[in-house]
């Protein structure tokens, strides 16, 4: 091409815009009423406002799980980042149990059907919780890179969102030292 312009034939082929594959940035949000306290809920809010911007300037696609009450519920399964994401946001509030167990298990169910789906596919598991469940399961490893976010911000803290992490194989990282990173994804 010289000026935008074709000067051959194969300069008429029409390309895609990536070759590289699409990626999908699991989320998976306690929303219990444990995170209430102390501020836990907005921080992680904060969080998630700026995980949804970064995904919407990397065009990446977003799957969105909601644990809170008796089960976990899909917010959404993989779409594009919209302005209905930061609406979501700011409607957020928490009540009810942990079903995290539940959202774990949705989402390791979730992402082996996308595999089969879209192999090339690049998968990316965020956690948000506090780490208070009820009920203590062992937990499968993470299917992708996970990183779980420890929003337990109570002057007493128990700690079991470390445990969590280390179960499924993630990152640890609390969310008071997420100031410093630039991509929590």
């Amino acid at each position: 091409m010289l000026n935008g312009l074709p000067q051959r034939r194969a300069d008429l082929v029409m390309r895609p815009r990536s070759r590289r594959a699409g990626e999908v940035w699991l989320v998976i949000v306690d929303a219990s009423g444990s995170t209430r306290r102390h501020g836990a809920l907005s921080k992680a809010k904060g969080l998630l406002g700026e995980v949804f911007e970064q995904a919407r300037r990397q065009r990446v696609r977003l799957a969105l799980l909601r644990a809170n009450g008796k089960q976990a519920d899909w917010v959404w399964p993989g779409h594009k980042v919209t302005g209905v994401q930061q609406q979501w946001l700011a409607d957020l509030g928490a009540g009810g149990g942990t079903p995290l167990l539940d959202a774990l298990q949705q989402a390791a169910a979730w992402q082996r059907r996308r595999q089969q789906l879209k192999p090339a596919e690049q998968h990316r598991l965020l956690v948000l919780t506090d780490g208070r469940l009820r009920e203590s399961t062992a937990l499968e490893p993470s299917l992708c890179p996970a990183v779980l976010v420890d929003i337990e911000s109570a002057p007493i803290r128990l700690g079991r969102a470390r445990k969590l992490a280390e179960e499924l194989g993630a990152e640890y990282q609390h969310i008071d030292t997420l100031a410093t990173l630039n991509n929590p994804v």
